[in-house]
């Protein structure tokens, strides 16, 4: 009698244990390096770093390597040449992760955005200070030229809205597009609030530049896992979009943003490399 006992109580005892060890063999499982890349061109939240051009720096990467050190991975961020390069490297699974994608329905094939966004890009309608017009909406706008950096990303929307209402001429980069309205060739520039103020700032110390009250567009950049990541898993992406939701309710992004808008102004006070952004 005291054999069946014996074996009713071992198998309990097994399958206690099961999950654990399954818990175990999940935990050996997981991604330990994390290769992150994205736009070698959108600061402050990311651009390619002048002291180390194989790798970038930014908001977005001070947040992702804080989020990878509470959940005991490893990152890095590679500097993978311009945007349509880092997404061939991700979508192809030759690196893990964008770190700024937009959100996309085209995309959704090949990638798993993070929800929520880790920060978000709100787009200024910048002028003189001594601009007379109110350009507090689209609707100012119209019948005034206006100038757009090729490398500012806007929602789809605000996109269309700008072809069918407004004159915008587009530049190559944002210090063109500054340049312009501070030669007076365009009334206006279009541009995300922490960019603008860096240029603006390196472009005027008496303030002559300002951004008007309202943003007209808050485009979103999301962390993005390629399916073909051998990282992909329902942890990590669980992982992910726990620390994205937090950092949405804090003041860490905020923070990150200004101080790197910081490291920016400071690089862009060197001409050598303010002439290649």
């Amino acid at each position: 009698m005291s054999l069946p006992r014996l074996t009713l109580t071992t198998l309990v005892l097994a399958m206690f244990a099961l999950p654990s060890l399954s818990s175990a063999a999940g935990d050996a499982a997981r991604c330990e390096r994390l290769i992150v890349t994205g736009s070698p061109d959108a600061p402050p939240y990311l651009w390619r770093d002048p002291q180390d051009p194989k790798h970038l720096m930014g908001a977005n990467a001070d947040l992702i390597k804080e989020t990878a050190q509470q959940m005991g991975v490893k990152v890095e961020f590679m500097y993978a040449g311009k945007r349509s390069q880092a997404l061939d490297e991700v979508r192809t699974g030759r690196m893990d992760m964008l770190a700024d994608a937009p959100l996309s329905s085209a995309q959704l094939e090949s990638l798993d955005f993070i929800h929520p966004p880790i920060a978000q890009n709100e787009i200024m309608v910048w002028t003189h200070k001594d601009q007379t017009l109110p350009f507090n909406a689209l609707a100012d706008l119209h019948g005034h030229l206006g100038a757009l950096s090729e490398k500012t990303r806007i929602t789809p929307s605000f996109e269309a809205a700008i072809k069918e209402n407004l004159t915008v001429e587009r530049q190559p980069n944002l210090t063109q597009t500054f340049e312009q309205l501070l030669t007076g060739k365009v009334e206006y520039v279009l541009a995300g609030r922490y960019a603008g103020m860096a240029m603006a700032e390196a472009f005027s110390s008496a303030g002559d530049l300002i951004a008007q009250p309202l943003p007209l567009d808050r485009p979103g950049f999301y962390l993005a896992l390629s399916f073909n990541s051998a990282c992909n898993d329902p942890w990590l992406r669980g992982q992910l979009a726990k620390r994205m939701t937090e950092l949405a309710t804090s003041n860490r992004a905020d923070e990150a943003i200004k101080r790197n808008v910081e490291l920016w102004k400071a690089q862009l006070q060197q001409p050598a490399n303010a002439a290649n952004q």
